[in-house]
C-alpha cells in the first residue's frame, strides 16, 4: 500500500501549526510532511505528533533571506558558514523528531555563467552535511524545482539533480515532484521508471494550479499505480493547495483510507 504524507504547510490553513496537526490526524492520514517548522519548539512538535500517532516525514532547510529571494543557500558561494548554521538546525530538528528526510535546498544563481561554481559549493557543502549525520538513519535529499516559478534556480531538472548527487560521494537521493519535472521535462511515467533507483521521496499536486491529482493535465492516479507496481516503499507528499476545503477534494485519497474518519464523523 502506498504512503501518503499531507503536507502541513500548502494544505492547511490554520494560523497555528498544531491545529493543522489535528486536522491531519482527523482526515485518517498517518504521515505528514511539514516544510519549514523552525518557528516552533522541536520537542513540542515531537510531543504533540507522538499524541496523534503522527510521523513527520520530511522537512526542508531553511530558505535563508526569503524576503530578498533565497530559496536555499546550499549551493551559494560565500555563504558556507550560514548554510552549516542552517543545516545544523534541521539536523536537531531531524534527531529530536525522527525525520527521515531532509530536503537541503540549493539556492538561486545570481550569475548563471559561473553555475559549475555553484555546483561545486553545494557539492561541498553537501559533503560537509553527510559527514554531520553521525550514523543517523535521514537522509538528504536534493529536489528539481521548475523554472517558470523559481528563476535561475541551481537544480531544475532530474539530470542536474543526478549530476549533483555524483559529484557527492554519500547517499544523496532525488526528491521527484510530478509539478516541477511535468513543467520541465514531461514524460513522468518513462522517467520515473528510469531513476527508480535514485528516487527517495515523491511529491504531488495537478497542473496548473497545484490544486489534488484529479485535476489538471497530469494523470496521478496512473503514475500513482505506476509506482504501486514498481514497490516504491517511500513516501508520497501531498504538496498541493486544496480548490476548496481539504475535505471536499480528498475523493482522491479514499482507496488509500484517508478521509475515512471524516466521512463516518459526518454519517453519524
Amino acid at each position: 500500500m502506498l504512503r501518503f504524507a499531507a503536507n502541513l504547510t500548502t494544505m492547511f490553513n490554520e494560523d497555528d501549526e498544531f491545529d493543522r496537526l489535528d486536522h491531519i490526524a482527523r482526515l485518517g492520514f498517518q504521515h505528514l510532511e511539514w516544510l519549514f517548522p523552525y518557528n516552533r519548539d522541536r520537542h513540542e512538535i515531537a510531543s504533540r505528533v507522538n499524541d496523534l500517532n503522527l510521523e513527520l516525514v520530511l522537512i526542508n532547510t531553511a530558505l535563508g533571506l526569503a524576503d530578498k529571494g533565497d530559496r536555499g543557500i546550499g549551493a551559494l558561494p560565500g555563504r558556507e558558514d550560514e548554510f552549516k548554521i542552517a543545516m545544523t538546525q534541521a539536523l536537531e530538528y531531524a534527531d529530536v523528531l525522527n525525520i527521515p528526510m531532509i530536503h537541503v535546498m540549493a539556492g538561486v544563481c545570481a550569475d548563471l555563467d559561473n553555475r559549475s561554481e555553484y555546483l561545486e559549493t553545494f557539492a561541498r557543502n553537501l559533503t560537509w552535511a553527510t559527514q554531520q549525520l553521525n550514523g543517523s538513519s535521514t537522509q538528504l535529499l536534493v529536489e528539481p524545482l521548475n523554472k517558470v516559478d523559481n528563476p535561475n534556480y541551481l537544480i531544475s531538472t532530474s539530470a542536474d539533480a543526478l549530476e549533483l548527487i555524483g559529484m557527492v560521494n554519500a547517499n544523496i537521493g532525488l526528491q521527484f515532484d510530478f509539478y516541477h519535472l511535468q513543467i520541465m521535462e514531461g514524460n513522468l511515467g518513462p522517467s520515473l521508471k528510469t531513476h527508480f533507483d535514485q528516487i527517495a521521496h515523491v511529491q504531488f499536486s495537478s497542473l496548473p494550479g497545484r490544486h489534488e491529482p484529479q485535476y489538471g493535465e497530469v494523470n496521478c492516479h496512473y503514475l500513482f499505480e505506476l509506482l504501486e507496481s514498481l514497490s516504491f516503499d517511500g513516501f508520497i507528499g501531498c504538496e498541493y493547495r486544496p480548490k476548496s476545503t481539504v475535505e471536499e477534494g480528498l475523493s482522491w485519497a479514499a482507496p488509500y483510507g484517508i478521509g475515512a474518519q471524516v466521512s463516518d464523523s459526518a454519517g453519524n
